[in-house]
């Protein structure tokens, strides 16, 4: 039996994916603390203890440990950021060609192999300096920015209308987000019931199951409508990749070569500044004055992902009386707003609201995904959403690394700092996409659609 719908594949991943990154984090904060000081880590901390107690060595010690995570989350990311970049822009670049499911397959073995990695690290208690294989592990068979990709432009490849993209892309970041929620509630209640062990061990069972839908039940309907018998060597494998790449900007005339550049930065830099900096919310809701134990930390994920179902629903609605650049707008400068206030967010009550003011900070780029999809042909997605998986996976390893490197100088003095740092940033998507409205993208989009698709990357 074959099935049409990559649906499925995406919940058990953004089950799995959700569920491992607030416990590989948890997990390193406990190991650091337990080697930095001599004081156990207590399940139930009063969240209210360290913000009294600025004085005591244990508010020092919370302060250490806070940036060593970050400077080891840094390395972490570091060591991942070539091959991931390698392997996404290959594995998605060469889906035109031999279809979808192959990136997802070899991402789906890459983040299994992962699970099983860090399971047995914390089953044998491993140095915690190990993790760094496993982010090495994933990246080079394809990360998640690799698996997403292929699944959107599986998910494009189905939609005939400009609309249709819209809203089918919303759908699938709806799903994300009701899957991240229900995950990110729940993440506490796991450490805290089953411990860090048996939590990895369920990861890596999801991610089997995931892998043999994919495997056996999904179906390329791609696949079936490429050449079977064409066998090109190596060299020449990787010559066409970047000549599809080439091709993708230069069939197209000079405005539209610029309004892809554009759209493209505009979408790199909102997730730069948004995506890299959420691995901080973490540390920063761990530390003083917050000092959040795993259960607040699983309500405080679940609340950020709200965003992703109240962004669908503005999609869903705002598509009806606006253009998707507007939708964009609107998401941007909401999340400026959020990312403002969570900088000087000091309660926990506050630190909840913070979360209402994310709450389309997904719009964005669900917007900008269908914009981009509507510039290019039907036979260039896959090459597009390689660029923008590859862009991301650059993108999200620097911010991370980045935002990571700048909590940690700056801890000490205003945790809040990356927050107002990323507020002040986010104007300059702000920009580019005001550039990309000014050049009047949607002509652009329409003439396209009464074009035909150049023959160049089909004859090479």
């Amino acid at each position: 039996m074959k099935i049409l719908y990559v649906e499925p594949a995406i919940f058990l991943s953004s089950f799995a994916m959700s569920l491992t990154s607030p416990l590989t984090t948890q997990y390193l904060y406990r190991r650091i603390w337990e080697e930095t000081s001599n004081y156990s880590f207590a399940l139930d901390n009063n969240i209210s203890e360290c913000d009294k107690n600025k004085s005591s060595p244990i508010f020092a010690v919370q302060k250490e440990v806070q940036q060593k995570v970050s400077l080891f989350s840094l390395q972490m990311e570091m060591s991942g950021l070539i091959p991931g970049l390698m392997s996404t822009f290959i594995l998605l670049s060469s889906s035109d060609r031999h279809g979808r499911k192959f990136p997802m397959i070899l991402s789906s073995v890459g983040a299994l192999a992962t699970s099983i990695w860090i399971y047995l690290l914390s089953y044998f208690a491993f140095p915690f300096q190990l993790l760094i294989a496993s982010t090495f592990i994933g990246a080079f068979c394809g990360n998640y920015t690799t698996f997403y990709g292929a699944c959107f432009a599986y998910i494009v490849d189905q939609c005939k209308e400009s609309k249709q993209k819209t809203i089918r892309i919303a759908i699938i970041d709806f799903m994300l987000g009701l899957v991240t929620g229900l995950t990110g509630l729940s993440s506490g209640y796991f450490i805290r019931e089953l411990g860090f062990v048996w939590s990895f061990l369920i990861i890596a069972i999801v991610l089997t199951v995931n892998l043999t839908y994919i495997l056996f039940f999904l179906y390329d309907p791609m696949k079936e409508s490429l050449p079977q018998n064409v066998t090109i060597s190596c060299s020449e494998g990787f010559k066409d990749l970047f000549y599809r790449t080439y091709m993708l900007f230069k069939n197209a005339s000079g405005k539209r070569q610029l309004l892809l550049c554009l759209l493209l930065f505009t979408m790199v830099t909102y997730f730069f500044l948004v995506f890299g900096i959420s691995p901080v919310f973490i540390l920063y809701e761990l530390g003083s004055p917050l000092c959040w134990n795993e259960i607040f930390i699983g309500y405080g994920s679940a609340l950020s992902s709200i965003s992703f179902l109240s962004s669908f629903l503005g999609i869903w609605l705002f598509s009806y009386c606006m253009e998707d650049i507007h939708i964009a707008f609107i998401g941007i400068f909401t999340t400026t707003a959020g990312m403002a206030i969570a900088a000087f967010a000091r309660t926990t009550l506050m630190m909840f609201l913070v979360r209402a003011a994310f709450l389309f900070a997904i719009m964005p780029l669900s917007a900008l995904r269908s914009m981009l999809s509507k510039v290019v042909h039907p036979t260039e997605q896959g090459t597009l959403f390689a660029c923008i998986a590859f862009l991301e996976t650059l993108g999200g390893v620097t911010a991370t690394s980045a935002f990571n490197g700048i909590y940690s100088a700056t801890v000490a003095w205003f945790p809040g700092f990356t927050f107002l740092l990323s507020a002040g940033l986010l104007f300059i998507p702000m920009i580019s996409l005001w550039a990309v409205k000014c050049m009047n993208w949607r002509e652009e989009s329409e003439l396209l659609t009464q074009e035909e698709p150049s023959d160049d990357t089909s004859d090479r």
